[in-house]
């Protein structure tokens, strides 16, 4: 009889459909926010979509932090956490992918435990992940009056819906993982107009990675009625909004539905259905060989999915079915839509060769997501085997 725990986050409300500067406005009047810091990345900073939540803030924006860079380094976290310190933010807006919100949501870590460098940050990383679960830090104590976060995504990371960060180490060439239920948005705004700036491979290869969220949580050993039933419904939607979007970008409808999407794909993560070694290879991928995010999973999917057969065929029927096309393989479904968006599909694509499996592989036996996979993953060489079905 399977056996598990349902969480519901620290997520106050979603606010869906309403212009993100007077979103933001109204959820900071109703927090009783007086000094509201922004963060975001370079290219973010300049659009209209930021320039119109300073706008709405008026008097109560206190500043941005426009420095944060792919893959979330621990120096951007740190830089992030001075400057909103200098500004006595009592409220923080994320405006941007998941390596701004990932970013952010250590940020806080360091504000609430007054972190000043790179170093300080191992006291507060995740404890070694053991049966695909990584525990918080109990170092992390969060004042009376912590400051918290909202989230404007936008792409399709999902990452402002989990209460867990991947922050790299450029020294390392690592990608560690950050927790605590107080790091995740108070309140997440998705407007589709958030993402009209976003490049159209950027929010394409993001859907992929909301795809991958739901295709490793509906062929998990430990998917119950919730996760399958939000997974299988993100992965109509993104099914078809996907090939749709890229065939018609101004469609907002479509931009909603894809958030939607992306929305449901992560839904289950609340239920303790984790996501396996697509999403853990993936990490190393990022952090050690430089690969953005959302393609490690558009490379990696298939040849997981592929890998695992032999201990979960029943599941994946579950994926070809969402697909509506039950007699076809997931890992040919999953691989014909990255072809159809013209994504990458091979490691190869995306410019990493043989020479550098053996260290993604001994990396890779240190990430959770890599321990919680359907088919037990024990060694290096059996990364390798996945990577190598990827080339």
């Amino acid at each position: 009889m399977l056996t598990g725990i349902h969480g519901h986050q620290d997520i106050e409300r979603v606010v869906y459909g309403k212009p993100a500067g007077q979103a933001v406005l109204a959820e900071a009047e109703r927090l009783g926010a007086g000094r509201v810091f922004i963060t975001t990345t370079k290219s973010v900073a300049q659009t209209a979509l930021v320039a119109g939540i300073v706008r709405e803030l008026g008097e109560r924006y206190a500043g941005v932090y426009a420095g944060i860079t792919a893959h979330s380094p621990r120096a951007c976290v740190i830089e992030g956490a001075r400057l909103a310190r200098e500004a006595k933010a009592d409220l923080i807006v994320s405006v941007g992918g998941g390596s701004a919100i990932d970013a952010t949501k250590v940020t806080l870590i360091a504000l609430w435990q007054n972190a000043t460098t790179v170093d300080d940050l191992d006291l507060y990383k995740a404890g070694k992940p053991t049966g695909g679960a990584a525990p918080p830090s109990e170092a992390i104590k969060p004042p009376a009056d912590a400051v918290r976060m909202i989230a404007v995504p936008t792409t399709l990371s999902a990452a402002e819906f989990n209460a867990y960060a991947g922050i790299s180490d450029p020294r390392r060439g690592v990608k560690e993982s950050f927790g605590h239920r107080l790091v995740v948005p108070r309140v997440i705004v998705l407007d589709p107009a958030a993402t009209l700036h976003t490049p159209m491979d950027l929010m394409l290869s993001t859907g992929l990675k909301a795809v991958d969220h739901a295709v490793e949580r509906l062929c998990s050993q430990q998917a119950n009625p919730f996760a399958i039933g939000t997974s299988t419904e993100a992965l109509k939607l993104l099914a078809r909004a996907l090939p749709a979007h890229r065939a018609a970008p101004g469609d907002r409808q479509t931009r909603m539905d894809l958030q939607f999407g992306m929305w449901l794909s992560i839904g289950a993560g609340t239920s303790g259905v984790g996501t396996g070694a697509s999403h853990g290879i993936g990490h190393v991928l990022g952090a050690a060989c430089h690969v953005p995010h959302g393609h490690t999973s558009c490379v990696m999917l298939p040849s997981v999915l592929r890998w695992n057969l032999p201990a979960n065929a029943d599941r994946q029927t579950r994926v070809s079915e969402a697909f509506g096309k039950p007699g076809t393989p997931a890992a040919d479904l999953v691989a014909g839509l990255v072809k159809a968006l013209g994504l990458p599909g091979s490691l190869r694509e995306v410019g990493v060769g043989r020479d550098r499996f053996r260290e993604i592989g001994e990396k890779s036996m240190h990430d959770r997501a890599v321990l919680n996979n359907p088919r037990p993953i024990t060694t290096p060489e059996q990364v390798m085997e996945i990577l190598e079905l990827a080339a």
